[in-house]
């Protein structure tokens, strides 16, 4: 099966290894993988922040970049969810709306394309600790991303997996959120956090980097005793 690989941007600069875990796992389950290296954002950014012009002008590069004719899989469940509700708006009344619809059609986050199109759950994947797990809103929102992580999660081996509280809380990222209302941005960190705490945590692990950072930028500051991880970071361990 052709797979092409979406690496947003936060992935490319920031987390690259998670990246490569991603393709690392896709590959360990027999997906032929094409990496554009052409490829930059998805215009969600400048999209949020209401320049809209400039996001549809990166949308346009994103079109171009990517085609139809097989997967795609991304580790950001933000960007997913990003391109499957607003490019048909954005793009609207123009000769790429048609277009538009047949990527939603192929672009998944890559847990869901692990549980609901390859049919898979145990990739015999390892990580001795306790852990919870964080629903991104984007992923939850925009994607309806719920059991599939759970699902894979279940199945590492030495991982006990217990529900926070607050696990469909918003973290307090949010983007420019986080810069124009930092205060109130950390408070909800810290009770994101706090729940993972509470629940006996030692890993936050969720489907999006922007809140993995986000959540272990607090975590560094006030010496919490917790990591933030990418699901494919833990899917990867012992492949």
């Amino acid at each position: 099966m052709r797979v092409q690989l979406f690496i947003p941007c936060f992935i490319d600069q920031l987390y690259p290894q998670t990246g490569m875990n991603m393709a690392k796992v896709l590959e360990s389950l027999g997906c032929e993988l094409y990496y554009n290296a052409r490829q930059t954002c998805c215009g969600q950014p400048a999209f949020n922040a209401g320049y809209w012009k400039e996001a549809k002008a990166v949308g346009h590069k994103f079109l171009n970049d990517f085609d139809s004719d097989s997967y795609i899989v991304t580790p950001g469940g933000s960007c997913a969810g990003f391109i499957r509700n607003h490019y048909e708006k954005l793009f609207e009344n123009s000769s790429e709306h048609n277009k538009c619809t047949e990527i939603k059609g192929k672009l998944y986050e890559f847990t869901e394309f692990i549980v609901d199109v390859l049919g898979k759950e145990d990739l015999g994947a390892s990580l001795n600790a306790r852990a919870t797990y964080h629903d991104a809103c984007a992923a939850l929102r925009e994607c309806n991303i719920k059991s599939a992580p759970r699902k894979l999660l279940s199945k590492v081996k030495g991982l006990e997996l217990t529900e926070m509280k607050e696990a469909e809380t918003c973290c307090g990222f949010g983007g420019t959120f986080a810069v124009k209302f930092s205060d109130i941005s950390a408070g909800m960190a810290q009770v994101k956090t706090q729940s993972a705490i509470d629940a006996g945590a030692k890993y936050i692990i969720s489907t999006d980097a922007s809140c993995l950072m986000h959540l272990q930028g607090y975590i560094d500051k006030h010496g919490l005793p917790l990591k933030a991880i990418h699901i494919a970071d833990v899917l990867a361990s012992e492949q």
